[in-house]
């Protein structure tokens, strides 16, 4: 993991539902809005992703579109992943980027810092996304950040026109976001230093 020479923290983000008015859409841009200035964020593009296939892997190596994803993951400074809930679980574009991003050689999730938030129209706030998401990054050996969570239940209320305007939800996101900050920086050593032991 590398930051800069201003010790800003790069941040990539995948988020989980590709419809440009979604909810969680908007709540990455609040995530982006509300951040501390020690955060720099930058989006991947998991739309031009095909269908894992581990014929074209194997045969073929990995297509450019996941190559590039693989890079990204690797050279960020930790991972943001802000996703709604399909059918009580992961939706499947982002599961597709796991998949693959996580296979071998050099898989880049391992050690990395990550946070996940999600909003739904259901009262459960996307808790069964991120239970199912944090035990696959948890076998991936990722950092999970584990509070404060962000899952914003009946979203429809929670946004407007705007994005985000519900003020709790606004205070648990900034929170959130600087939790990351700190959980990134306390689990990437200093130059010269050799970390926690």
């Amino acid at each position: 993991m590398t930051s800069g020479s201003d010790d800003v923290l790069r941040i990539l983000a995948m988020v989980g539902s590709l419809r440009r008015g979604s909810y969680n859409r908007m709540l990455y841009e609040a995530a982006v809005e509300l951040a501390p200035a020690g955060l720099t964020f930058a989006e991947a593009d998991l739309r031009s992703l095909p269908l894992y296939d581990d014929d074209v892997r194997l045969a073929q190596d990995y297509p450019e579109p996941a190559r590039r994803l693989r890079t990204d993951i690797a050279t960020a400074d930790g991972l943001l992943i802000v996703s709604p809930e399909y059918n009580h679980t992961v939706p499947g574009v982002l599961q597709n980027a796991v998949d693959w991003a996580s296979r071998p050689p050099d898989q880049p999730f391992k050690g990395k810092p990550v946070a996940i938030m999600g909003a739904s129209t259901g009262r459960l706030g996307t808790v069964r996304m991120q239970h199912t998401l944090r035990t696959t990054l948890d076998s991936l050996e990722a950092h999970s950040l584990l509070k404060p969570e962000v899952m914003i239940s009946f979203a429809r209320d929670a946004f407007d026109e705007t994005g985000l305007a519900d003020a709790k939800a606004r205070q648990v996101v900034a929170a959130q976001m600087a939790a990351f900050e700190d959980w990134i920086r306390r689990l990437t050593p200093a130059p010269g230093d050799a970390g926690v032991q």
